[in-house]
């Protein structure tokens, strides 16, 4: 903010300063003086110049941070000087005699002309021992003659010295090249003196380790020439500028004195490029550099990069991004991924627990403080699905997961952890669940719609199945036309073949809507087995298929369903006749021992194709159209089967080979135990 003052405190500060001037070539023992280094830097200022400076103290000002001179060809800053850059501190040198100034206080009257004030200054310069220059600015008595004092001289001669001929302070330090070169080879940095034209005058051994290159081969060689071929035009920029001892400050280059910091890429001898960062200082023996060999760290940071980005580019796939929170701050550390789940800018939105809050639903917000909360008791890992409305008013399912981070007392000092839109899934799940509900409900109405149909088809068939047996027996009087009784038995068995399908379907519905229950009973298994063979061998008979009968143990008995383990018998004995050519044969097996009954009904049938009995089991599935078409059946045979000796607690196994025949088998444990 640059200083602002109306007219009356203009004329104030202008009298104040008239009144410093007064006071400054007032009659005094000794006459006012300042010296000033080759730098432009006040070294030495005594009581009454340091009065003019608004902090009534000069030392380290530039002299050009005060004093305009009205003949600018009485200084030369190298022709690199301009008057709007006083304070860059640069190599200045002021004609001898005395010269027509204007005294003012930069820090006051920069930008106000009028708060300066004319005046006349006496400049001599002097060198030093070190063999630099300097300036001593004096106002003198009235005939303008002043004697530098010999305080001043010795002041002078005091100031220390990096002149190249610096030699001279090594020696007057007892100190040899040698000792040097023993110095910069206890470093593991990179560390080279370079001569003004480029030169290396003095290296260490990390150098030439590091780029492969002898001492000799590096002092031919131009400093310049290392650096790597795309990198050569900045560095040399830098160089030179620093050399020149000028200010750029489009390169961003410091001024003379300063260390200035840069990174550029070297070329070692093997044309392996190396990664360096620089510290280099100008001295008028030339440049002192001091190099990191950074590859390792170059090459580790890229590899963070290219983690980083994987990293990033995976959560955008899997749709998931990480945060952290570091107890006791409000802010809260987000992945790039986790702005766009949800539905904020990165410039706009800064993460913290009440920004976040406030985009999650009102119910959320207290259930993800309890589980913070918990998660810092209890130490233990967390997680927690809810949901977010977006700007766009869409709404979005997500999971966060979290976990602990442990401080060195085993405190719970942040929490970490990951959150993963999961609004697909979500809706997945839930679309799944609704499907699964309304195929439920259909199955149940199907199976209903099934039971209540056979229950209404069986009352008349039964009717036609009793009057027809009623003709067939003519239990009313003959039947005046014979041909009536062929006609009246196929009534009959058409009727007994619909009730058996019917009842199939009847007891398959009550299966599937687990309303089917079994009237467990102590069951001599030999009797039933030999039972059905029974019932079937005039089937068999009149197929011309022979049927066998072995059982390894006519007592062994089991818990189980008499009418439910006859009517698998009977299912499993059907179709292997049905499904058994003349003059095959049907072999059956019963053992038993103090666990299972295993029965075992194979024939030489037509057999099942490969692919066809995983799927036999199926209601209403058949091995196939041709097999089946001269067959008749419902195909809910082996189903009810399966299903029967699965109420058991059984297993069924087909073994089928096409052409050849079928192996069925079923085993049942003797106990049963009511299924939960």
């Amino acid at each position: 903010m640059f200083f602002k003052t109306n007219k009356t405190q203009k004329t104030q500060e202008i009298s104040a300063l008239e009144k410093k001037a007064e006071s400054l070539s007032a009659a005094q023992e000794k006459i006012a003086r300042a010296v000033f280094n080759a730098d432009g830097y006040c070294i030495y200022a005594d009581g009454a110049f340091n009065a003019l400076h608004k902090d009534g103290h000069l030392i380290d000002t530039h002299l050009l941070d005060f004093i305009i001179f009205e003949d600018e060809a009485a200084i030369d800053t190298r022709n690199t000087f301009a008057l709007g850059a006083q304070s860059a501190g640069l190599p200045l040198a002021v004609e001898d005699g005395i010269q027509n100034v204007s005294y003012f206080d930069k820090s006051r009257s920069a930008n106000n002309p009028e708060l300066t004030f004319p005046t006349k200054l006496l400049f001599q310069s002097i060198k030093g021992k070190n063999g630099k220059n300097y300036t001593i600015m004096s106002l003198p008595d009235s005939d303008y003659n002043a004697d530098i004092p010999d305080n001043i001289v010795q002041l002078i001669d005091a100031q220390g010295g990096t002149s190249t001929e610096n030699e001279s302070f090594i020696e007057d330090a007892g100190l040899s090249k040698q000792d040097i070169s023993i110095f910069l080879n206890m470093s593991h940095e990179l560390m080279a003196i370079i001569r003004p034209d480029g030169r290396v005058r003095d290296i260490n051994h990390t150098i030439q380790r590091n780029l492969g290159y002898t001492t000799k081969q590096l002092e031919a060689i131009n400093f310049i020439d290392l650096i790597h071929p795309e990198d050569r035009a900045h560095v040399h920029t830098i160089l030179r500028s620093i050399l020149n001892e000028s200010a750029d400050e489009e390169n961003g280059i410091a001024t003379h004195g300063e260390i200035i910091f840069f990174e550029t890429r070297i070329t070692a001898r093997d044309g392996e490029t190396l990664w360096t960062e620089w510290k280099v200082q100008n001295t008028e023996s030339g440049l002192y550099t001091v190099g990191r060999d950074m590859t390792d760290a170059k090459r580790h940071e890229d590899e963070l990069i290219r983690h980083q980005t994987q990293l990033s580019e995976a959560q955008e796939i899997g749709q998931m991004g990480h945060w952290r929170w570091d107890i006791g701050q409000n802010s809260i550390s987000w992945s790039d991924e986790l702005y766009r789940i949800f539905g904020v800018s990165q410039d706009k939105f800064c993460p913290s627990l009440d920004s976040v809050n406030s985009l999650l639903q009102r119910r959320d917000v207290g259930r993800m403080m309890q589980a913070f909360q918990r998660a810092m008791i209890e130490k233990n890992n967390y997680e927690m699905e809810f949901a977010i409305i977006l700007p766009n008013k869409q709404e979005r399912s997500l999971k966060l997961q979290g976990r602990c981070e442990m401080d060195n007392h085993g405190d719970v000092c942040a929490l970490f952890g990951v959150i993963q839109d999961v609004t697909e899934r979500t809706n997945y799940e839930r679309d799944l669940r609704n499907a699964k509900e309304s195929a439920e409900r259909a199955y149940a109405a199907k199976s209903q719609f099934l039971a209540n149909m056979s229950h209404e088809l069986r009352t008349p068939l039964n009717a036609i199945i009793g009057f027809s047996e009623m003709i067939q027996r003519q239990l009313l009087g003959p039947i005046g036309t014979e041909k009536y009784l062929d006609y009246i038995v196929g009534i009959r068995e058409s009727g007994e073949h619909l009730l058996d399908l019917i009842s199939d379907i009847l007891d398959m519905s009550k299966m599937e809507a687990g309303k089917y229950e079994l009237d467990l009973e102590d069951l001599n298994i030999a009797k039933i087995v030999r039972l059905a063979v029974h019932m079937m061998e005039g089937k068999a008979s009149d197929a011309g298929v022979k049927m066998q009968l072995n059982i390894n143990d006519e007592d062994a008995s089991l818990q189980a369903d008499r009418r439910a383990i006859l009517q698998v018998m009977l299912n499993l004995l059907s179709n292997a006749v049905k499904f058994t050519e003349e003059d095959g044969e049907i072999h059956v097996a019963c053992e038993a021992d103090a666990e299972y009954i295993r029965i075992v009904v194979s024939d030489t049938g037509i057999g099942i194709p490969a692919d066809k009995i995983n799927d036999i089991t199926n209601p209403f599935e058949q091995a196939a159209a041709h097999d089946t078409r001269s067959h008749e059946g419902s195909g809910l045979g082996l189903a009810i089967t399966k299903e029967l000796i699965e109420l058991h607690n059984g297993a069924l196994r087909i073994e089928s080979e096409y052409g050849q025949g079928t192996t069925v088998s079923f085993t049942i444990p003797v106990k049963h135990e009511a299924q939960e």
